[in-house]
């Protein structure tokens, strides 16, 4: 392993932690990236004397690698990775990578929907419950980074399709597959199969004692058991029926059976609402039962999920609208969380004093579920320019009090107005508490 080369193909998080990763394990490592690196990608590179470039990609040196670690951002169909490929170099993803070099168990989720809130649901109820557990994967710090001290016993991993395509050999002990619906098809040939075929590689490599956590009416799912032999323990989830084995929700209760661990709740004082949160919340409570959290713990998890003031807290319901303050979310990964959660059209009120924020990592999330953005701040150039022409309508205030009324204004009945900054509160706001608590007060003014 010692000198073999290393070349890395993109600089963000999963990428610059495969460099880091490689670096600790001996590897002569090479970091190239088409684009320009962040700030604090380009200073952890030279603190840790990894060599790198930026806005090329050289590829006399890229075809010399021995192993090359790909961002999932980059198509397989990119000339260079046809190159690399017809060399018979190979080309794996930064999950690939890290999980060679860790003696922890992954538990493995993934979906066309749904990935990030099971995800954190699941790392919540096993760290609840006093689980050595770290996060990682499509969300949070990189896996690889994590994996140089290694100090885990559980992974849990969030696996986008693109992250599954260039997984070999990883071994995931319990998978989640939420569900499929056709979606990243340009990535695909426009065929759903190969999309299908994509979401079914976090099977590849499970074995009889593994755990498989799935939506039994997601027809594609459905149709692509019964073209493969499984190898793991089956749990199905239901909305529909009673299942012997696996999850259901029926008449507001969640019930799970995974071997002999019971688990049953009502979910009317849960903080996750709706069928597709029960989803959700059932797979986690499967994967949690895997590794052995008992009842007891997953029911605390389940009620002190993001359940935190100016956390998704409710702040109120007018005319059928709901309001949330997520006043807490001061970073862009926050509000990811937030988004991810969210089930129903969005009006999103952001904005404040901005920390250098990229909100490019937003845009899927929000072409799926916002439908007017609300900046509160001083200075809002910044959210205006990157999401003009991406959100129908966008309205700039200074005063809280006005944004919830535009938000009433704006939003049908069922929909949702979300108070998730992205940023600090100091241009307006004593602290994040004190615009949460002036927006909850706004709503109730507006009642």
């Amino acid at each position: 392993m010692n000198g073999q080369k290393l070349v890395i193909l993109g600089g963000g998080e999963s990428g610059v932690g495969a460099a880091l990763l490689g670096k600790a394990k001996g590897f002569d490592v090479f970091l190239s990236d088409r684009g320009a690196l962040k700030d604090k990608y380009r200073d952890e590179l030279r603190q840790n004397l990894i060599d790198f470039e930026e806005g090329m990609h050289t590829e006399d040196r890229v075809l010399q690698a021995d192993l090359v670690v790909k961002s999932p951002g980059i198509p397989d169909t990119v000339p260079l990775v046809q190159r690399l490929r017809i060399q018979a170099t190979p080309v794996i993803s930064e999950i690939e990578f890290a999980a060679r070099h860790t003696t922890a168990k992954l538990i493995g989720i993934t979906g066309s929907n749904g990935k990030t809130t099971t995800t954190l649901l699941i790392y919540h109820l096993m760290k609840n419950a006093g689980l050595n557990v770290g996060l990682a994967g499509n969300i949070g710090d990189s896996f690889a980074k994590q994996v140089i001290d290694d100090t885990f016993d559980w992974f849990v991993l969030e696996i986008s399709s693109y992250q599954l395509d260039t997984m070999y050999n990883t071994h995931i002990n319990v998978a989640v597959l939420l569900n499929i619906t056709p979606d990243h098809l340009d990535r695909y040939g426009y065929s759903f199969q190969n999309y299908v075929d994509s979401k079914f590689r976090i099977l590849q490599n499970m074995q009889q004692d593994d755990d498989f956590i799935y939506f039994q009416e997601s027809p594609a799912i459905v149709d692509g058991l019964a073209n493969r032999s499984i190898s793991p323990k089956l749990l199905p989830i239901s909305l529909d029926r009673p299942v012997q084995t696996g999850g259901f929700f029926l008449n507001g209760e969640l019930t799970a059976q995974n071997g002999n661990a019971k688990f049953s709740l009502p979910v009317a004082d849960l903080p996750l609402k709706g069928p597709h949160n029960a989803i959700n919340m059932l797979a986690a409570v499967l994967a949690a039962q895997s590794v052995g959290v008992s009842a007891e713990n997953i029911a605390d998890g389940l009620r002190t999920f993001k359940n935190a003031a100016h956390r998704l807290e409710p702040a109120g319901v007018i005319n059928g609208v709901t309001f949330i303050n997520d006043s807490k979310a001061t970073n862009v990964d926050s509000v990811f969380y937030a988004l991810a959660s969210m089930t129903a059209p969005t009006i999103w009120i952001a904005g404040g004093q901005d920390k250098g924020n990229d909100y490019s990592q937003l845009d899927e999330l929000v072409r799926q579920r916002v439908k007017a953005l609300i900046c509160l701040g001083k200075d809002n150039a910044k959210l205006v320019a990157h999401f003009s022409g991406m959100i129908p309508e966008i309205f700039e205030t200074q005063s809280v009090i006005e944004a919830v009324q535009k938000g009433q204004e704006w939003a049908e009945p069922g929909e949702v107005v979300l108070l998730s900054p992205a940023c600090a509160s100091f241009d307006l706001f004593r602290n994040y508490e004190d615009r949460g608590e002036q927006f909850k007060q706004a709503v109730k003014k507006q009642k």
